[in-house]
């Protein structure tokens, strides 16, 4: 069943008379009457307000890259339009229409949004619980977003899905050899090579698009102002990043996230976190990072995806710190946050990287699980992350053998996942001193480490000799790197540990040092 049958009434919520009278008091505008079938707001719109209706209604419908639409809902009085994409003037991902008795509604646009969510504690729990529960409606649901065509185990395709999909943006896939695939593929008189093919909700058709241009048809990426000088810079969205920008931005510091793929680090791909305090049911690692992105966009914090830092500015840290990006624009802040996390580590394999998306995975998401549904797959790593895959994975495929190069998994992986993956009857481990054999497979899941993700800071920092970055040479300023106002959190610093919980701890205590460092700065300013 889906999300708007059983749970419709969080998901379009009627405000009372009072908490009404409360939202006027936070409208961006004044109210404004629409004709009937007048269009208040538009796929693809940039800062199209939510808006709250006063008299009449407001027909929301979802629309795809293929122009097909497709009823959602109707607003009534009391109730109001947006999701996720309204809290930072983000593209819509839907259209309204006044309906058949026109309507009057009142206009918030992004700033006046969140301040009405964090305004009122009453009215911003329902907003902000209607608002994400909208966005996984729009993910669950097909008719919505970006369609992409192309060979379904298509390295690109796969890349492609997997970035939309993690950054919880609204996605169709079709098959290129099936009758509506191969339709759409002909019409447009794409070669082959140039799939998979990007139809983006306002029209745009991509061939083989980067994640970087698939991002820029949705408007994903912002424009940012190089001479804007930021209170914090974090470089990395993953668990302690997101954390940051979550204290920063709630306690009135102007923050910027940068991020070279999506939200949530490795642990947005991670299958199901169990020991994470708070969620004795777990959940999974993409839930996670989208909550802590709505909270982050909640308090305006400004993230922007994908890009990549290239390194940074070492001279005159003191007063800012520039960053160099991919695309050849830079960025300024008073201080940097370091939670760029570790890669995954590739084995020296010859040609490894001709399978990689093709058959070699670092992860285990959803999009993988389909791929390999039913058939025999193997999985290197006894961490708490392979662990985590062999129990999601298991489940949906014929036969997994689980190679495990060390001793056993008793010495880094949680017991409780360890009980799970003794009780799993199609799972079979394989230690190295087990008999060689060979398996006809198509899908090989590496789970054997990673390394710090540190080589655009180019000796700006102090590394140790794994390359994770040192810091605490000042014990009041204990996340502070080598560099002044720079600091380093999560995975990537030296002594950290590698849990979610101990970065999103990290995330808070950085903060607090933050100001500190604000604090000193602005009393030599004066």
């Amino acid at each position: 069943m889906a999300l708007i049958d059983t749970r419709r009434e969080q998901m379009f919520p009627v405000l009372s008379g009072p908490q009404i009278d409360t939202a006027r008091r936070f409208a961006s505008g004044d109210e404004r009457s629409f004709e009937a079938g007048e269009v208040v707001f538009d796929v693809g719109d940039v800062n199209a307000s939510a808006w709250l209706v006063l008299e009449g209604s407001i027909a929301v419908l979802q629309r795809d890259g293929r122009g097909i639409e497709t009823p959602i809902t109707t607003e009534c009085a009391g109730q109001f339009s947006g999701e996720v994409s309204q809290l930072s003037g983000k593209p819509s991902l839907v259209v309204g229409r006044a309906g058949p008795d026109g309507a009057r509604a009142m206009p918030y646009d992004a700033a006046h949004l969140r301040a009405l969510v964090i305004g009122s504690a009453d009215v911003g729990e329902v907003v902000m619980r209607a608002f994400i529960l909208r966005r996984v409606g729009l993910i669950e649901a097909t008719g919505s977003g970006s369609v992409l065509i192309g060979r379904l185990d298509a390295r690109d395709l796969v890349r492609l899905q997997g970035f939309l999909t993690r950054n919880s943006y609204p996605v169709t896939v079709l098959d290129a050899a099936a009758d509506e695939g191969r339709e759409l593929v002909e019409r447009f008189g794409v070669r082959p090579d140039e799939l998979p093919l990007m139809l983006c909700p306002n029209g745009t058709v991509l061939k083989r698009p980067t994640d970087a241009e698939a991002a820029a048809c949705l408007g994903i990426t912002p424009d940012l102002d190089p001479d804007r000088i930021y209170d914090v810079a974090v470089v990395g969205a993953g668990p302690a990043g997101l954390a940051t920008a979550v204290y920063a931005a709630s306690e009135g510091l102007s923050v910027l996230v940068l991020d070279q793929r999506a939200i949530g680090g490795q642990a947005g791909v991670s299958a199901r976190i169990e020991n994470y305090l708070g969620f004795p049911t777990g959940i999974s690692g993409q839930a996670l990072a989208g909550r802590a992105f709505s909270q982050a966009q909640k308090f305006g914090a400004e993230i922007a995806l994908p890009l990549e830092v290239d390194r940074l500015f070492c001279e005159d840290a003191a007063a800012a710190v520039k960053i160099q990006l991919s695309n050849g624009g830079t960025v300024q802040a008073r201080t940097v946050v370091i939670a760029s996390g570790v890669r995954y580590r590739r084995p020296d394999i010859e040609n490894l990287s001709a399978f990689e998306g093709a058959g070699v995975s670092y992860w285990a998401s959803p999009v993988e699980a389909k791929l390999c549904e039913g058939e025999e797959v193997a999985l290197i790593g006894a961490g708490n992350s392979a662990g985590q895959a062999v129990v999601f994975l298991a489940p949906k495929v014929k036969r997994l053998h689980l190679i495990v190069r060390g001793e056993g998994l008793e010495a880094s992986m949680s017991k409780y996942l360890i009980d799970r993956i003794k009780a799993l009857p199609n799972v079979f481990r394989d230690n190295r001193t087990a008999q060689n054999h060979v398996c006809a497979l198509r899908h090989l899941f590496l789970f054997t480490g990673a390394d710090p993700n540190t080589g655009w800071l180019e000796g700006c920092t102090d590394l140790d000799p794994k390359g994770f970055v040192v810091t605490g040479e000042s014990a009041a300023l204990s996340l502070q790197t080598s560099l002044p106002n720079v600091f380093a959190i999560g995975d990537v610093r030296c002594g950290s540990t590698k849990r979610v919980a101990a970065a999103v701890g990290e995330g808070a205590a950085v903060v607090a040092q933050i100001h500190t460092v604000l604090a000193a700065m602005n009393e030599r300013a004066s």
